[in-house]
């Protein structure tokens, strides 16, 4: 995984914590799910860049 990408998807997931975290605040579902979204999504990406760095190997 290049160094990027890292950053990219931390920045990802810092966001859906953020979003998370204010959508609690304000009892809002949708800015909640958003933010969980979007912590699946560099989740997923995380698994999908170390799985190509195992090959790569």
């Amino acid at each position: 995984m290049g160094a990027s990408e890292k950053i990219n998807n931390a920045a990802q997931d810092l966001a859906g914590k953020a979003k998370e975290a204010a959508g609690k605040v304000t009892s809002n579902d949708s800015l909640t799910a958003e933010g969980k979204a979007d912590q699946a999504g560099a989740s997923a990406k995380k698994a999908g860049e170390n799985v190509k760095d195992v090959f790569k190997k």
